[in-house]
């Protein structure tokens, strides 16, 4: 085991643990989460550990501003995943929970852990989560207009749906707002009000697509079966840099598709992998149920696991393992940065 700082992030608070080749802690000390304190704590490392791996976890939220500043410094910088210092907190044998407890767990997993992959930096597939996320948050409020939209014109137009059966299409967003025009009262008016803020909506939620599309649109993931531009920005957002991945199977449990043993006696099967990354998850998903029932090499896939006896969602998770390994050979050499990235 190496010499190794684990760091856990909050929102206002760095604490820090300092561990010995035997994984026993050095020191430990407490940082405020600025730019002072990230100063004091680099100065502290050096003091303490000189040259020790770091892991951070929370790296991309609380720990976004330390990681780049220490990675800046030179520093040797690890994402810690939550699951492996969870585990590690039970092994410290300090009564209770923590902060520093909770460092030392941290320390203790990136000395151990030789392939813990480096913290995620601001890059082109940074730019694209971001937007993508943006574009989602959009999309929610979207919903949640025309749900609100639907529901006042219940009240004031009855039978409003024979002429606008939905407030997807703009022909029929224009004829609600032809039937509410001449509706009296607050509630028309508000209505009204609502109508024109999802018009707003829509066309903030085109302007991000237009956005990613000019981004990602001419990355190989657009050109796979089932995927388009927002299917492939989600995936290149989630994944970033894929030098952060030791491998396809690291991949594959990150997405949350890695086959889950649940086997017993002579029955032989797989479970629902319920963790790793929801959003990569669900983007994995996607792409595979589409190919299911309208690529023909998928759905022969999808019959082979049938003839072997699994179930049909048993067989689309193993379609979607199968996905996982098809995405890291679309990588694009970076060399304005010297990086593999998804992007």
């Amino acid at each position: 085991m190496r010499t190794a700082i684990g760091i856990d992030t909050h929102k206002s608070s760095l604490a820090a643990c300092a561990i010995d080749e035997r994984g026993a802690a050095r020191a430990e000390a407490m940082f405020t989460n600025d730019g002072a304190g990230h100063r004091q704590l680099r100065a502290w490392a050096a003091a303490v550990t000189p040259g020790a791996r770091i892991g951070v976890e929370g790296s991309s939220v609380y720990g976004s501003a330390l990681s780049r500043f220490l990675v800046a410094a030179g520093l040797d910088v690890r994402e810690v995943p939550p699951h492996l210092s969870r585990y590690e907190r039970v092994r410290t044998r300090r009564a209770g929970k923590s902060d520093p407890g909770d460092a030392l767990a941290i320390a203790r997993v990136a000395a151990r852990e030789v392939d813990l992959p480096p913290v995620r930096m601001d890059d082109l597939s940074h730019d694209v989560g971001l937007l993508t996320d943006a574009r989602d948050d959009v999309v929610a409020d979207i919903t949640r207009t025309r749900n609100r939209i639907h529901a006042d014109l219940v009240r004031l137009v009855p039978g409003y749906e024979a002429r606008a059966a939905n407030l997807v299409a703009a022909r029929h967003r224009r004829t609600a707002a032809g039937l509410l025009r001449r509706v009296p009262g607050v509630h028309a008016e508000l209505a009204r009000d609502r109508l024109r803020e999802l018009e707003r909506l829509i066309a903030k939620a085109a302007a991000f697509e237009r956005r990613l599309a000019d981004l990602v649109g001419d990355h190989p993931l657009v050109g796979l079966k089932g995927s388009g531009v927002l299917i492939a920005a989600k995936l290149i957002g989630e994944v970033g840099d894929v030098h952060r991945f030791r491998s396809v199977d690291a991949f594959a449990m990150l997405a949350g598709v890695a086959p889950i043993p649940a086997s017993s006696g002579q029955t032989q099967r797989l479970r629902l992998n319920r963790g790793g990354n929801r959003q990569l998850n669900r983007a994995l998903h996607s792409i595979a149920l589409s190919q299911a029932w309208h690529h023909p090499p998928a759905t022969a896939f999808i019959a082979r696991k049938r003839v072997e006896g699994r179930t049909w969602r048993e067989a689309l998770r193993s379609l979607k393992r199968h996905l996982a390994g098809r995405l890291p050979p679309a990588r694009r050499r970076d060399h304005s940065r010297g990086t593999d990235h998804l992007t």
